[in-house]
C-alpha cells in the first residue's frame, strides 16, 4: 500500500533533462542498459585476447594485435595478459552484468511491476547512474597509464595488489573506481528496497509481486548489506597504496607495523560470495516469470520459489569461507563452511524443480525470450551441479585455482546471467522502446551463443579437471600441459563463435531502436500476460500510470479454464474468474 501521494511527473522539455540528467527511472534504466552493453563489448574483446594467447601462444592477435602491441609484433605480452584477465573479470562483473540486470531492469521494472509512478528517491537514482559513469571513466582511463591498468586479478589479493605487486597508478585507480561503483550501487539498493516496501500498489502483498521483483529486491538487500564491507576493504587497500599504511602487508613487506593479507580475503569474500547471488537472483526471478508466461500456465510453486530465493539469500551470507579452503583455515571451520555451502543446494533444487514443474505439460511458445529462458535452465543446471565439487573440501583442494573453477563460475555467473539478461531484453523491448527485436535474428543469436558458450565453459572445466591452472600466461611450458593445447584451441574457436554470435544482436538492437519503422504501433500487451506494466501503453508514458492500479490477483494467472473463450490470462487488476 502506498504510504504517500505519488505525483505525476511533468514531461521534460530539453534534451539534457530528457536523456542526460533524467529523473525518470525508465530513462535511467535505458542508460544503464547502454552502459552495460558497452561494457560487455569491451570485456568480451579482452576475453578473446586471453583465449587467443592460450590457444596460439606466441602468435599475433589478429587485426588489432599490431595496433595494440606493436613492440611485440602483435603478440600479447605477459604483463598485458595479467592486465587483460584482471580487467576482463572486473568489467564483466561490475560494468556489464551488474548494470544490465540490476541497473537497467531493476530501474525499469520495479516501479512498473509494483504499480508506482517512479522510484521513491528519483534524485538519488540519477546520482547513482552518474557516479557509476564516473567510476567507469576512471577504470577505462587506467588503461592509458604508462604501466597499464590493474593486473592483480579481479579479486586483487594483497600482496599482488599492493605497491609491491602492482607498481604504478593502475591498481590505485582500479580500487578507487570500484569504491565509487560500490557507492553508486548502495544508493541504488537503498532506492530499490524502499520503493518496494512503500510504493507497492494497493492490494499488492509481497507474494503478489512478480518473481522478477523478488529477485531484484533480494539482490538490493544483499547489495545494501555487503557492498559497504567491500568498500571498507577497498578503502584500506587504497590507504596501503597511497599513504603507506600496512593493513594488508606482513613480514618483510611491512616496513612499519604489521598487517594481514588474509584479512583482505575475508573482507573480499564476505562480499564476494553474496555477489554471485547478487548477480544471479534477478536472472532467476526474470526466468521464473518468463517460463510461466510462455508456458501459458501459472508458475509452479511460485511462493516456494520466492521463499527458496529468500533462503538462498540468507544462506549466501554465511558460506564465504569455501573460497578460502587453501588459506590454512581450521579444519573445524572448513567443515562448517562446507556443510553450510552444501545446504544451499536444497532451496536451489526446490526452485529448479519448480521451473521444470512450470514448463511440464505447458502450451509452450518458443519465442526468443522463452528459448533464452530455457537456455538459463540448462546452463544453470550444469553450473549448479559442478558447484558441489567446489563446495566439498576434498575435491576443492585439487580443483582450486584451476580452469574447472573458471568454467563453473562462468556457467553460473556469466552464462546464466547473460542468457537471462538477453531474455529480459527481448521480452521487455516493446515496453521499453515500442518496437520488437527481429525474431529470426533473435533465434540465430541464441543458437550461436548457446553453442559457443557451452564449448567455452565445458572446455574450461575439462582442461581444469586435467590440472590446468588459471592465470598462467603460457601453461604449456610444462610438458604435461602440452596435450591440452588442442582442447584450448577448441575453447578459443568456441569463444570466437560466441563473439561472432553477438554481432546479429548488436545489429538487431541498434537497427530496431534507431531505424526500424513498425507497420502498426505495438499493442499495450503483445505477449498477453497480466503483470501491471502491460496494462499501460507501449512504450510506457513518462508518468507510468494515470491512476494507481489496485491489485486483485497474482502475476501468473494464466490458463484459467473459467475464462471466456479466446482469453487465457488475467491482468493483476482483475478479480479471479471463478466457475
Amino acid at each position: 500500500m502506498a504510504f504517500f501521494e505519488q505525483h505525476i511527473h511533468s514531461e521534460p522539455k530539453t534534451f539534457i533533462s530528457k536523456y542526460i540528467f533524467s529523473y525518470d527511472h525508465k530513462v535511467i534504466g535505458k542508460q544503464f542498459l547502454w552502459y552495460g552493453i558497452i561494457g560487455l563489448g569491451l570485456g568480451g574483446m579482452m576475453a578473446l585476447m586471453i583465449r587467443w594467447t592460450l590457444a596460439f601462444p606466441g602468435e599475433a592477435f589478429p587485426i588489432l594485435g599490431n595496433l595494440l602491441f606493436p613492440s611485440t609484433g602483435g603478440v600479447v605480452p605477459p604483463d598485458t595478459y595479467a592486465m587483460l584477465f584482471t580487467m576482463h573479470g572486473t568489467i564483466m562483473i561490475f560494468y556489464a552484468i551488474t548494470p544490465i540486470l540490476i541497473g537497467a531492469f531493476g530501474n525499469y521494472l520495479i516501479p512498473l511491476q509494483i504499480g508506482a509512478r517512479d522510484m521513491v528517491f528519483p534524485l538519488l537514482n540519477m546520482l547513482s547512474f552518474w557516479i557509476a559513469a564516473a567510476s567507469a571513466l576512471i577504470l577505462v582511463a587506467s588503461l592509458c597509464l604508462p604501466l597499464g591498468a590493474a593486473a592483480g586479478g579481479w579479486t586483487s589479493y594483497p600482496t599482488l595488489s599492493t605497491l609491491i605487486g602492482s607498481p604504478g597508478a593502475g591498481q590505485t585507480l582500479w580500487t578507487l573506481a570500484l569504491f565509487l561503483l560500490g557507492v553508486s550501487s548502495t544508493m541504488g539498493a537503498v532506492n530499490y528496497i524502499t520503493t518496494v516496501i512503500v510504493l507497492r500498489a494497493p492490494g499488492m502483498g509481497y507474494f503478489d509481486m512478480p518473481l522478477s521483483v523478488w529477485g531484484l529486491w533480494l539482490t538490493a538487500i544483499l547489495n545494501a548489506i555487503f557492498l559497504p564491507v567491500l568498500g571498507a576493504g577497498l578503502l584500506l587497500l587504497l590507504f596501503d597504496r597511497v599513504f603507506g599504511t600496512t593493513f594488508f602487508l606482513a613480514g618483510a613487506a611491512a616496513t612499519t607495523g604489521t598487517g594481514d593479507p588474509i584479512l583482505y580475503q575475508h573482507v573480499f569474500w564476505i562480499f564476494g560470495h553474496p555477489e554471485v547471488y547478487i548477480l544471479i537472483l534477478p536472472a532467476w526471478g526474470i526466468v521464473s516469470d518468463l517460463l510461466s508466461f510462455f508456458a501459458r500456465k501459472p508458475a509452479f510453486g511460485a511462493k516456494a520459489t520466492a521463499l527458496s530465493m529468500t533462503s538462498i539469500t540468507i544462506l549466501s551470507t554465511i558460506v564465504y569461507g569455501h573460497h578460502m579452503y587453501t588459506t590454512q583455515m581450521s579444519p573445524l571451520l572448513t567443515q562448517t563452511f562446507m556443510t553450510l555451502t552444501m545446504t544451499i543446494s536444497i532451496p536451489s533444487a526446490i526452485f529448479f524443480a519448480n521451473w521444470l514443474g512450470t514448463i511440464w505439460k505447458g502450451s509452450i511458445k518458443f519465442d526468443t525470450p522463452m528459448i533464452f529462458s530455457l537456455g538459463v535452465v540448462f546452463v544453470f543446471g550444469l553450473g549448479g551441479l559442478t558447484g558441489l565439487y567446489l563446495a566439498t573440501v576434498t575435491t576443492d583442494l585439487y580443483l582450486h585455482d584451476t580452469y574447472f573453477v573458471v568454467g563453473h563460475f562462468h556457467y553460473t555467473m556469466a552464462a546464466s546471467v547473460l542468457l537471462g539478461g538477453y531474455a529480459a531484453i527481448y521480452f521487455w523491448m516493446p515496453k521499453m522502446f515500442g518496437k520488437f527485436l527481429n525474431e529470426f535474428w533473435g533465434k540465430v543469436h541464441f543458437w550461436i551463443t548457446m553453442i559457443g558458450l557451452n564449448g567455452v565453459f565445458m572446455g574450461m572445466m575439462i582442461v581444469g579437471y586435467a590440472g590446468m591452472h588459471r592465470r598462467l600466461y603460457n601453461p604449456f611450458v610444462y610438458e604435461f600441459m602440452e596435450r591440452l593445447i588442442p582442447i584450448n584451441a577448441f575453447v578459443t574457436y568456441s569463444a570466437l563463435l560466441m563473439g561472432l554470435g553477438q554481432i546479429p544482436f548488436v545489429i538487431n538492437f541498434v537497427y530496431t531502436i534507431f531505424f526500424k519503422k513498425e507497420k502498426e504501433p505495438v499493442s499495450d500487451n503483445p505477449w498477453n500476460v497480466g503483470t501491471l506494466e502491460w496494462t499501460i501503453p507501449s512504450p510506457a508514458p513518462v508518468y507510468n500510470f494515470k491512476e494507481i492500479p489496485v491489485v486483485k490477483c497474482g502475476p501468473h494467472e494464466l490458463g484459467n479454464p473459467n475464462l471466456p473463450e479466446g482469453k487465457d490470462f488475467q491482468y493483476q487488476t482483475e478479480e479471479i474468474v471463478e466457475a
